[in-house]
């Protein structure tokens, strides 16, 4: 028997007319998309690790902190569909079946795994390293067995197209999509063009990912429902300008200027919950460069 929210995300989805899905993070965002009547919801890795931890998103919270979150929004949204962040799936093919049981259980109404090597980073960031097409087809296909109830989606996400080009990242995609995928998402594509070869070349139900200030050029409800999108998830939409406003007041409360400290790249919002500090010490790990 499937839930009330996962239903409502297919009947959705078949009426193709295109979903847009605010980021949540913490309750009171869930509450107030909701309250506004958004259709559907994005449960943001980025802003549950920033917002609820104080964490950069570079794969440092784990499984069970996210399901935690998950279940916190599904309670608030109530019948609004949740799609939910979970990274890699946190670990290999064995692990990928528990992480899908266990957001099953939270009620989300799908699921999205990516492509990356973990940790992972934000799609937006540099650097980003990714497993072999073959590696992540595995992790695929362990969440589409472990699902008992697929009225679950199952979103498959292709981080390839900074690292190896659109090229690869539309022939991963498709290999996704024939594997099985309800949704593929191809993240950061870099222009105009790139969004419409996209929704040209991958033969599937397509999301779009529209991050503030990040890669992606900022795209229209109507022109991606003439690109034939079937979803636009906006995670920092509610995130960013909650940040600013915070950091504005707490400034002007000391007397100082906030200008300094604004974000504009989903970098520097990294920044503010310690991201260079993260990186400086991961570096201090790194085996020792062999002169050649």
């Amino acid at each position: 028997m499937t839930t009330t929210a996962r239903a409502r995300l297919r009947d959705l989805l078949d009426r193709r007319q295109l979903i847009v899905a605010p980021g949540v993070y913490d309750g009171i965002s869930a509450h107030l998309v909701k309250r506004t009547g958004h259709v559907a919801a994005y449960l943001t890795g980025a802003g549950v690790a920033a917002s609820g931890f104080g964490l950069p998103d570079i794969g440092l919270v784990t499984q069970t902190e996210m399901v935690e979150r998950a279940r916190m929004i599904v309670r608030a949204l109530g019948d609004v569909p949740v799609l939910a962040d979970a990274d890699t799936g946190y670990g290999a093919p064995i692990n990928v079946i528990r992480t899908v049981r266990e957001y099953e259980d939270a009620g989300v109404a799908a699921i999205q795994l990516e492509d990356q090597a973990f940790p992972k980073r934000c799609g937006h960031l540099p650097d980003k390293e990714l497993v072999s097409a073959d590696d992540f087809v595995r992790t695929l296909t362990a969440a589409l067995d472990a699902r008992t109830d697929n009225g679950m989606l199952v979103i498959a996400r292709t981080d390839a197209r900074g690292p190896l080009g659109l090229d690869e990242a539309i022939r991963r995609a498709n290999r996704y999509a024939a594997e099985g995928a309800d949704l593929l998402f191809v993240e950061a594509p870099q222009s105009d063009h790139e969004i419409e070869r996209i929704a040209a070349e991958v033969e599937a139900p397509l999301l779009l990912n529209l991050v503030l200030g990040g890669l992606t050029p900022e795209q229209s409800a109507q022109r991606l429902q003439q690109l034939g999108f079937a979803v636009a998830i906006h995670p920092s939409a509610v995130l960013a300008p909650s940040t600013l406003g915070a950091l504005s007041a707490l400034c002007q409360m000391r007397g100082i200027d906030a200008a300094d400290l604004m974000p504009t790249t989903p970098e520097d919002f990294f920044n503010l919950v310690g991201m260079a500090e993260w990186a400086t010490l991961g570096e201090s790990y790194q085996p020792a460069r062999q002169e050649i």
